[in-house]
């Protein structure tokens, strides 16, 4: 069974992988309730969706109308308008079928205007507070891809005490010096506060190739080789106070459960073995140069 660990200060004991619900964005409502009932019974007790994420809100409102009491419940909001940021909202209770959501974040927040707009008097930050007051959610956090990312949570942080952050982390990511260094900075300030501390990429092999013609579930290619898998996900796992979410691509879903349902605190593969996977399966950094995906 899937370790479990206090979520920051919230109060919740959250299995240490959470559930990507974009990996349902496609599905159909049978297949996504499935889904759902197989990363259940593999000790999964937190969902993390978004408004952008296809249907995945849709398709969860039939699971969540029988087991919402099971789980806690996270969704995402691009907007950084104060106005759009609370219809955002509301739309996501509506689509998910809930009265209350138990953590919304702002999606990817490091584009200096946009992060400018969302702290601003009648910006996303102040309305997605006034939501918590009013109890449409529990808890509000940050999430972001890219290497500037980690510095950005600081700095963000440093403005308003956000209850969770989320950023990309894996061995090949690690390998840069300034992101390790801004990753140590973030992790020693969330430990201090009591922020909880989500992960991402975990068994991201690198971007498609050109040319490559098969299907793709997520906008990165998937590591496949389940020992592999297996080493990414303990690297992440093995880490005190760190949670997992998962690939949007369903296929690899069961590999990682496997993997964290064996994963303890202390038990991180080293560098040679990390190394040797990077090697083998010719794994490479997503990002470069503080480059930033959109997603």
């Amino acid at each position: 069974m899937i370790e479990q660990a206090p979520f920051g200060r919230t109060g919740h004991l959250s299995s240490r992988v959470i559930f990507g619900a974009a990996a349902l964005g496609a599905m159909s409502d049978e297949r996504a309730y499935a889904t759902l009932e197989l990363v259940v019974a593999a000790g999964v007790n937190h969902l993390d969706t978004a408004w952008s994420y296809g249907r995945a809100e849709e398709a969860m409102r039939p699971w969540l109308s029988e087991y919402r009491s099971r789980v806690f419940l996270a969704s995402k909001t691009r907007e950084r308008n104060g106005r759009l940021a609370r219809e955002g909202l509301e739309d996501s209770l509506r689509r998910l079928g809930v009265d209350q959501l138990d953590l919304i974040q702002l999606h990817n927040l490091v584009e200096p205007d946009e992060w400018q707009t969302a702290f601003s008097a009648d910006g996303a930050v102040a309305a997605l507070a006034a939501a918590r007051d009013e109890g449409l959610v529990r808890h509000v956090g940050i999430t972001g891809h890219g290497l500037r990312i980690p510095a950005m949570h600081l700095r963000s942080l440093r403005e308003f005490d956000f209850d969770s952050v989320l950023f990309p982390l894996n061995f090949s990511l690690m390998q840069s010096a300034a992101y390790e260094a801004d990753v140590n900075d973030l992790l020693d300030l969330c430990a201090t506060r009591g922020v909880a501390v989500q992960t991402i990429k975990s068994i991201a092999r690198g971007r498609w190739a050109s040319g490559y013609e098969g299907p793709r579930y997520s906008w990165y290619e998937p590591l496949r080789d389940a020992a592999a898998i297996d080493r990414a996900v303990r690297y992440v796992l093995g880490r005190e106070g760190l949670f997992l979410n998962s690939t949007s691509d369903a296929n690899a879903l069961p590999l990682v459960l496997d993997a964290a349902a064996s994963a303890h605190i202390g038990d991180i593969p080293d560098d040679a073995q990390m190394q040797a996977d990077s090697d083998e399966f010719a794994i490479t950094a997503l990002f470069d140069g503080g480059e930033l995906e959109r997603i």
